[in-house]
């Protein structure tokens, strides 16, 4: 039952806002050679656990976690689209496995995944279903988050439940590192636009663009040093990263909420989906880890850090 891990930043800005030329073709570059890994690894089962952005999931129903039993790539930002090759048996299974171990996961048999999901797999894999796919969304967006201990306990029940498979698995954690895009947030949103973050019945395509034009426009007044968008936190993302491939998945048990989105922007609390990918392997022992990249990229509104794990035995056999 081997299990390989794969976390990265996600950036819709990729294919629309221009950034340095050198790092733009590093960081392509890095994911073609991921890429390459994947198809020779040619998994049976891909878990990935990534967030939304008001985009599929809103306040009307918002759960901590939940498991996609059937989902749909709904193609924003133009990234995929399409239905998930979701194996609906393994899903309810997960389902059920956790909740055995006391993790309440909602479950959806009708998920809309936006560019959190889509867009990490279609750079490893060419599109969103080309492998069999259990699409796990967690709430990093909508206030009160769950906290980081609960969402290591959900990697964790994931990976144990994953181990009990006879097949190769990739994990797979997308999102953060450190951003500030204009996600706004109930608290403070005029009626209307809360109604917009509560239902989805009054989001229109037009609608979309727009918020899409709006992110483009935010991460060029970052670049240019304006705008009201948290600086990037380069030394935080790193620190973070660090920890993750030292195996202190516990790391952030104790960081209050606010003080998350103080250093990281709103965005950062997309690391979740980290943790709970960390936790899931590490209940296949310890692992070697390695940190492929970090750049600090202010016209995506993105600190990009890929990494990539495994646990240390399949390691010393892949080796020998």
């Amino acid at each position: 039952m081997p299990i390989k891990l794969i976390c990265s930043a996600h950036t819709p800005l990729m294919d629309h806002v221009e950034t340095d030329p050198k790092v733009d073709a590093a960081v392509r570059a890095q994911f073609r050679a991921l890429a390459k890994e994947v198809a020779e690894y040619d998994p049976e089962l891909v878990i990935i656990f990534a967030p939304d952005h008001f985009k599929g999931f809103f306040y009307e129903m918002l759960p901590a976690f939940t498991v996609g039993v059937r989902a749909t790539a709904i193609g924003d930002y133009d990234i995929g689209g399409g239905p998930f090759d979701v194996p609906e048996e393994l899903a309810v299974d997960c389902i059920r496995a956790l909740h055995s171990e006391g993790v309440d996961v909602g479950m959806s048999y009708r998920m809309n995944a936006d560019h959190g999901f889509a867009q990490l797999l279609v750079l490893l894999a060419g599109e969103v279903n080309r492998y069999p796919v259990l699409p796990i969304h967690v709430n990093c967006a909508g206030p009160p988050l769950p906290p980081f201990h609960r969402v290591r306990q959900l990697g964790e029940g994931v990976g144990r439940w994953a181990k009990t498979l006879n097949k190769r698995v990739l994990v797979l954690g997308s999102g953060g590192l450190s951003h500030d895009p204009p996600i706004p947030t109930l608290a403070t949103a005029p009626p209307e636009l809360a109604e917009k973050l509560i239902t989805a019945t009054h989001q229109s395509v037009e609608e979309r663009r727009r918020r899409e034009q709006q992110n483009f426009e935010t991460a060029r007044a970052l670049a240019r040093g304006e705008g009201e968008a948290l600086p990037l936190a380069p030394e935080w993302d790193r620190d973070f990263m660090d920890h993750m491939a030292r195996g202190e998945v516990d790391y952030l048990d104790n960081m209050p909420e606010a003080e998350l989105t103080r250093i990281a922007g709103c965005g950062g609390h997309e690391v979740r989906n980290w943790v709970a990918a960390y936790a899931a392997l590490s209940v296949f022992g310890p692992y070697e880890a390695e940190n492929l990249f970090y750049h600090d990229i202010s016209h995506w509104n993105a600190g990009m850090g890929i990494a990539t794990a495994q646990p240390v035995e399949q390691a010393e056999l892949v080796e020998s």
